[in-house]
């Protein structure tokens, strides 16, 4: 009796692992398309900036459409509140639905408007429009698949499947730039900058609809369904309302100082630094492309190895870790690859500083999401996030072009690193947040 007891434990404990499995595969795919919509604007943005944008010189067109990059990320805070409320309220399965739906709404009308010189200062009001939908949708994706993924985990693997969300975001940057590494192989320069790059576009809205048929399968988190049963009690501020949140005035200006360095690093070494190794190495558009795609490529398979140590070692030490070794490698690094056009010289100086960005990539949104009660766990994750990556984030293709076109290029690279010494001092004084436990319904004062 009691070895069939054991037996039927095992099973089940096999199926709930299986389902945890399912839920974040499907999540994770979603998420993927969601960061593919987003960074094939950033991938494709060499080719497509003079149809955009009146004729000038690269270094200007770049810096108009850094300038949209940027104003997308303004609109990421908004999606903070506004999904990160709705997936407190609604569930979170609901609110990855709606933000999927408005990335690929965002991605048709890039890939369906006319060029400057058809529709004149339109085409830039347009692309404006879709950068904004498409803020709107990463702001509350980001907080609600972290709020998810963290919810659904298994307890003391919350690390290792947490992960998982920014192998899907890289991976999406990587599926961006193996579109453009193969149209470059059938198009030419000038196919390319007429219309092929639309077609990115438009594989990036035909994703979604796949997703949202995947979405509609996935199960709600166990937490949000045990708070949302007890329904509102006394008179208390309401589930997901930024009364609520200001209870956590520490967790939140925790969530800021840990995200300040490590978005503006990890920004500076993905999309910016495909740019930079055009427009400053004087490397070949096509071979920047295969470097980042590569460099990429080992930055992905090092997220769930990260992500494994922080469930054996503690999350804030690998922050501590990032902060170190992150404010010393930035400087030389990217120094030495404005010096330089070989590429796999110019490989191992990015390959390496994304190393060092795995020990903070691989842990951010379980670090975020433990810190917040599940009643508020999604806009608690959500907006302070949303804020500093607009501010920093979203900044860092601009500031670094607008540093390079004032003659000063060199003084970006000192931006990031106090940047970087900022978030260590964070780092440093944060309390540990993982214990191995389910994510408690109630966050730690």
């Amino acid at each position: 009796m009691a070895t069939q007891t054991t037996t039927a434990d095992t099973r089940k404990s096999r199926q709930g692992e299986r389902r945890v499995v399912s839920n974040i595969v499907r999540g994770s795919i979603g998420n993927l398309i969601e960061w593919y919509d987003w960074y094939a604007y950033t991938a494709f943005s060499v080719y497509f900036a003079a149809a955009f944008f009146p004729s000038g010189d690269q270094t200007a067109q770049l810096l108009n459409t850094a300038a949209v990059f940027a104003v997308g990320f303004l609109m990421r805070p908004i999606g903070g509140w506004v999904l990160g409320r709705y997936a407190d309220r609604r569930g979170r399965r609901s609110a990855l639905t709606l933000s999927v739906t408005l990335m690929a709404a965002g991605s048709l009308i890039v890939a369906l408007t006319p060029s400057y010189d058809t529709i004149g200062v339109a085409a830039p009001v347009l692309l404006v429009t879709a950068r904004l939908l498409q803020g709107l949708s990463v702001g509350g994706e980001y907080s609600t698949s972290a709020t998810y993924m963290s919810e659904v985990a298994s307890p003391g693997r919350r690390g290792y499947y947490s992960s998982f969300q920014y192998v899907t975001l890289i991976a999406g940057q990587l599926t961006a730039l193996g579109l453009q590494i193969i149209l470059q192989q059938l198009l030419s320069d000038t196919q390319m900058e007429s219309w092929g790059w639309r077609i990115a576009f438009v594989v990036g809205a035909a994703g979604a609809i796949v997703v949202l048929w995947l979405r509609r399968g996935m199960d709600e988190s166990e937490s949000f369904e045990r708070v949302a049963a007890e329904g509102e009690k006394g008179s208390g501020p309401a589930r997901g309302s930024l009364r609520m949140l200001l209870s956590y005035p520490r967790q939140c200006l925790i969530v800021v100082g840990l995200t300040m360095g490590g978005t503006l690093f990890f920004y500076t070494y993905t999309t910016y630094l495909q740019k930079f190794m055009v427009n400053t190495s004087g490397i070949a558009k096509p071979t920047a492309a295969w470097i980042n795609f590569f460099a990429l490529l080992v930055f992905v398979l090092l997220q769930p190895v990260m992500g494994l140590l922080s469930d054996r070692i503690g999350r804030r030490p690998m922050l501590i870790g990032f902060g170190v070794l992150g404010a010393i490698v930035v400087v030389p690094s990217l120094t030495l690859l404005s010096h330089t056009s070989d590429p796999v010289y110019a490989f191992l100086l990015m390959v390496g500083p994304l190393a060092v960005s795995s020990l903070y990539t691989s842990i951010s949104a379980v670090v975020k999401a433990e810190l917040f009660p599940t009643s508020i766990r999604a806009l608690g994750v959500g907006l302070p996030y949303a804020l500093t990556v607009a501010l920093f984030g979203g900044t860092a293709e601009y500031v670094a072009l607008w540093f390079k076109d004032a003659g000063h290029e060199s003084w970006y690279f000192y931006y990031v690193t106090a940047c970087v010494l900022v978030s260590l001092l964070v780092y440093i004084r944060m309390r540990e947040t993982s214990d191995g436990s389910p994510l408690e319904s109630e966050a730690k004062d």
